[in-house]
């Protein structure tokens, strides 16, 4: 009896094995690799730590999920130096096996990547590079460079105008009267601040300025004493620029102060990190900056859980737009999902082309846009976003204590612009 009972047992088990080989094996999950490009070391390591845990928000609202498919992102640093960006993105695609791109701070770096992703047509969607120098080299090849995948950020020469209209608003009003019309233009050394600086220097010399010179320098200059004595002494009355270290910046509007420059200072991207008055203090009253502000409760409540959850304070500019654009970016993969049946990097680039770049994607406040209203890409602006009021817009601002007041456009305004005491 002990002998069948064994028997028996035995064949269970075999049988129980049979099963379990014959069995379908669970298919293995899907991955979708995805690298967020930004400076997490280096000067600019503040702006990557904002993208980074931005992102992080956004992936997580979802579970990190698409679909069947768990969503890994991967970090590609380019310490703010192009050539250092197009090896860490290299390593990314090689390596890392990432599918697209998304996200990038740097004009110069944006330039560079450009022949990267489409070397390897990875596409890379929603860079902050943005300097026209992108838009000279997509439309010298509108299907080589059709993998950089629509800019964040538009061209300089399209937001820059708002400071020319602000002040000469102000001239007529009789608000600011200037002896002479007289200004200088600086900014870093970078395909960035040459861009913005060579599309204000334009501007303001259209409407009857007299432009001194353009003065650029590194990235990570923190000594402008000579340079702001220099403009003193051309009787200068307004400078205009940009930079893209907190540091940098920050010393230069200090310093403007310590020189007793009497000017109106356009610090275009001052306020892009959330640290940026711990660095600028009291010298940073009547600058005038170009930043959105946390307007809506959807963006007042992100700024909150963020600075919570990461004990750091976000920028509209970097956090903010980082968090659209990311959750932008999800919405198109759920579209190449459902219209494709899969994601890679080609339905992906299809999803870009087919809909994104003609109008038929976009993201709005309705879809959760804390930032701007609406983010829309048509033929007649690629690689640019549409840009004005209703889309993507900058107001300018003037900071008082700290805080930004908008003094254009009118439909937003909430003081007309300030003129310091020591300019009247």
């Amino acid at each position: 009896m002990k002998g069948k009972l064994s028997t028996l047992i035995a064949v269970a088990v075999i049988l129980g094995l049979l099963g379990a080989a014959c069995a379908p094996k669970p298919a293995p999950e899907k991955v979708l690799k995805i690298g967020l490009q930004g400076p997490f070391t280096g000067p600019n390591a503040r702006v990557g730590e904002e993208f980074w845990d931005a992102a992080t928000m956004a992936f997580d609202a979802i579970n990190w999920k698409i679909g069947d498919y768990k969503v890994e992102m991967v970090k590609i640093d380019c310490e703010s130096d192009p050539e250092k960006a197009t090896r860490a993105y290299e390593e990314a695609i090689v390596r890392g096996k990432i599918e697209a791109g998304i996200i990038n701070w740097h004009s110069s770096v944006a330039v560079a990547l450009m022949e990267v992703v489409a070397k390897h047509k990875i596409p890379h969607f929603f860079g902050f590079g943005a300097t026209g120098l992108v838009n000279e080299k997509y439309e010298s090849d509108p299907q080589k460079y059709s993998y950089w995948m629509g800019k964040t950020w538009a061209e300089p020469s399209k937001l820059s105008i708002a400071y020319v209209e602000t002040l000469e608003a102000a001239i007529k009003k009789g608000i600011w009267e200037p002896a002479k019309k007289v200004a200088a233009i600086y900014g870093e050394d970078t395909d960035w601040g040459r861009s913005f600086g060579k599309a204000i220097r334009g501007q303001l010399e259209d409407v009857g300025w007299q432009v001194t010179g353009e003065d650029y320098f590194a990235m990570a200059e923190v000594e402008f004493y000579p340079l702001l004595t220099k403009w003193k002494e051309q009787g200068v009355v307004l400078i205009a620029g940009t930079a893209t270290a907190p540091a940098s910046f920050a010393a230069l509007v200090k310093q403007a102060r310590e020189v007793g420059l009497n000017a109106y200072i356009v610090a275009d991207g001052l306020g892009w990190t959330g640290e940026w008055y711990q660095l600028a203090g009291d010298a940073s009253d009547y600058v005038l900056d170009q930043i959105p502000q946390w307007t809506t409760p959807e963006a007042k409540k992100f700024r909150d859980d963020f600075e919570k959850r990461w004990n750091i304070a976000p920028s509209p500019s970097a956090a903010g737009q980082a968090y659209d654009m990311t959750n932008f970016f999800i919405k198109l993969a759920k579209a190449a999902l459902k219209e494709y049946g899969k994601l890679d990097r080609e339905t992906l680039y299809k999803i870009g082309q087919d809909k994104l770049w003609k109008g038929e994607l976009t993201y709005m406040r309705a879809d959760g846009a804390i930032i701007h209203e609406q983010y829309k890409y048509i033929p007649e602006t690629i690689p640019d976003p549409i840009v004005g009021v209703g889309y993507y817009i900058f107001p300018v601002i003037q900071y008082f204590g700290g805080q930004g007041k908008i003094v254009w456009p009118d439909v937003w305004k909430e003081a007309d612009l300030g003129v310091p005491p020591y300019m009247k």
